[in-house]
């Protein structure tokens, strides 16, 4: 019996997905709430946030959905898992108390440590003078982090203690983040090449995809602040098969056995982002959901169907898939507004889409976009994820930048150096 399956979301992540998940001959509807310009073109968006759990309850309820993909992290720590699961709605995606190893950095640490999993030695504070007080002894550069959720922004490098102070501030007094920044972590600073991995974990086994490297500052050169990511690459070029098993050695396996013997019920997609240093990968954080745009550059070297490899992860029967990726490499270049991550306008008419798409072996994602009377406008700070396939990485970047070019919105805003 074919299925009829709803994605949670309105981003560049959700629009790869249900692209990916449009392709299953087991799908008889596909839905996507709220959704965007680009999952309204692969079947119908619903007027319900990502994180109104009520609606979307009674949504999936009403429309008889045989499964649900959340994509953004806030709707996990919101508890979306949870109310379908006591609804008796099948769902892809970790409960919030096992969430929390994404939406709480310190919570996050603590496992860590707890488990022996490799990553950056660190402190804690709520109170400003105390966390002043470290900075004013620490070695630097250091990273100051928001405890919580803060859209890819709350980590701030700090070059030295004035910058440093500066940060702890914003945090604990100014409340730039708000309660997301009410705790912080003060982390030393890792040396290294960075690295996204990406996991389906069904609680008693993990199934690792192929590895990819974000582009996470706005400017080219890796210049300017941190950003949601402004493009990524797979395969990242700093994994090699050694590699890939200390990965699993290191961190998936104890993380593996963290979780069981901290009765953590986590079924979902672990996606940690890694630095490679010189003694080897640490986890710089841990992210409970698909990443964005590391899941532009994924589904489309997936040369099988996703569908299965999602309702296996919630059933809990990793062991019975067995995906299949295609060999070439992946680039996604992204489209920001002008000013992202500050302040953006929006409303901006966006052209050359189709001259874009035709070039082969590309695809183009939506995120902030939406259509208005057969328009395509700009509707957030990273608009479009340019996505292409090559024989190796240098023709996948051909391809990707030859695409973006044809591109244009008033304030058009990209990174000239993925995967460079």
């Amino acid at each position: 019996m074919k299925k009829r399956v709803l994605v949670t979301g309105s981003g560049g992540r959700e629009h790869a997905l249900a692209w990916k998940l449009s392709q299953s001959p087991q799908i008889e509807k596909l839905y996507a709430a709220p959704g965007n310009s680009g999952t309204a073109q692969l079947g119908e968006n619903v007027a319900i946030a990502a994180e109104d759990v009520e609606k979307l309850v009674e949504f999936a309820k009403s429309n008889r959905i045989d499964f649900t993909i959340v994509g953004p992290d806030d709707a996990l720590a919101a508890g979306v898992v949870d109310a379908f699961q006591k609804a008796g709605l099948k769902i892809f995606g970790p409960p919030a108390a096992a969430a929390r190893l994404e939406s709480s950095k310190a919570f996050a640490k603590e496992f860590m440590r707890r488990h022996g999993i490799p990553t950056a030695d660190y402190r804690e504070f709520t109170d400003c003078a105390e966390a002043l007080d470290f900075c004013r002894s620490a070695k630097y550069p250091l990273v100051v982090k928001a405890d919580g959720l803060a859209l890819g922004k709350g980590v701030i490098i700090a070059q030295n203690l004035a910058e440093a102070e500066g940060a702890v501030r914003m945090c604990l007094e100014d409340g730039a983040f708000g309660a997301a920044g009410k705790r912080i972590v003060v982390e030393e600073f890792l040396e290294g090449v960075e690295c996204s991995i990406h996991a389906l974990v069904d609680g008693s086994s993990y199934l690792l995809l192929p590895d990819c490297r974000d582009h996470k500052k706005a400017f080219d050169g890796n210049l300017g602040p941190n950003t949601g990511g402004m493009g990524t690459i797979s395969p990242s070029g700093s994994v090699d098969k050694t590699l890939r098993a200390r990965i699993c050695r290191e961190i998936l396996d104890p993380f593996l056995a963290g979780i069981q013997k901290d009765g953590i019920a986590f079924r979902g997609m672990l996606f940690p982002g890694l630095m490679l240093t010189a003694e080897g990968p640490k986890v710089l954080e841990f992210n409970c959901r698909w990443g964005d745009p590391e899941t532009q550059v994924l589904v489309r070297r997936l040369s099988s169907d996703l569908l299965p490899l999602l309702e296996a992860t919630a059933d809990g029967a990793l062991a019975e898939v067995s995906p299949e990726w295609d060999a070439r490499a992946a680039v996604c270049v992204i489209l920001a507004s002008g000013g992202y991550p500050g302040s953006y306008e929006k409303g901006q008419v966006i052209s050359g889409l189709d001259a874009a798409g035709e070039l082969e072996g590309v695809k183009i994602f939506h995120a902030g976009a939406k259509a208005v009377d057969g328009q395509i406008l700009t509707n957030g700070g990273r608009v479009l994820g340019v996505t292409a396939l090559g024989a190796d990485l240098d023709e996948a970047r051909r391809q990707g930048y030859l695409a973006a070019d044809r591109i244009f919105f008033d304030g058009i805003q990209r990174r000239n150096d993925i995967g460079a």
